[in-house]
């Protein structure tokens, strides 16, 4: 046997014993739960940057794309935003390369990537610092163990003048924290309202 299998034995090794160990998943952890559970797909397993903003894997995350699908905030027609009757009337639909967003507006986008959250994984996903230091800031609500979907995104423009959104760029860091033990109920078993979502989902009551 080769040093070099041997390593490679080595490696094997140890992401299997530390599949089950709580904490922040590692890069090899999340290609792992990508290529065996279909956690991330399309999954790009190296970080993708030049003439673009990152995404891909990275060290301890994954670097997600936004989808050309917008739906862009307006008030025209409504004076008030109600979460229980939030209606579609309240946006202009694009699909574009790039998005403009009004200043002091938001826009409803979704992910390039569809996600599969294990039953021990809770998903936290930040802005990217690209955006952020634009005055661009990305809203995602944790990703819960058992659900899967396209991953609806709230971008908001807190600057006065309009700003640029890239379309199949990368736009937010995901990161993935093991737990323990696999939860009791997850989010299938509560046949929860977001279950399977694709494309840009809007608030729903029920």
């Amino acid at each position: 046997m080769t040093n070099q299998q041997v390593a490679k034995d080595d490696i094997e090794h140890r992401i299997s014993s530390l599949k089950s160990v709580p904490g922040l998943m590692p890069d090899h952890a999340i290609r792992q739960c990508a290529k065996n559970e279909g956690m991330i797909e399309p999954f790009v397993e190296k970080q993708k940057s030049e003439g673009v903003i990152s995404y891909g894997l990275s060290s301890y995350g994954y670097d997600a794309r936004v989808s050309p699908e917008f739906m862009i905030f307006t008030n025209v027609d409504n004076a008030i935003v109600d979460p229980k009757d939030f209606s579609k009337d309240s946006f202009v639909e694009r699909n574009t390369d790039v998005c403009v967003i009004p200043p002091n507006s938001f826009v409803l986008a979704r992910t390039v990537e569809y996600f599969r959250i294990p039953q021990d994984v809770l998903v936290i996903c930040l802005g990217k610092s690209t955006y952020a230091r634009c005055g661009l800031i990305v809203n995602v609500t944790p990703l819960e163990p058992g659900w899967e979907g396209h991953v609806t995104l709230e971008i908001s423009n807190t600057t006065p003048l309009p700003a640029k959104v890239y379309a199949n760029e990368g736009v937010a860091q995901f990161l993935f924290f093991r737990g323990s033990e696999p939860c009791e109920v997850n989010y299938a078993d509560r046949q929860g309202k977001y279950m399977g979502q694709r494309g840009v989902t809007l608030p729903k009551t029920k």
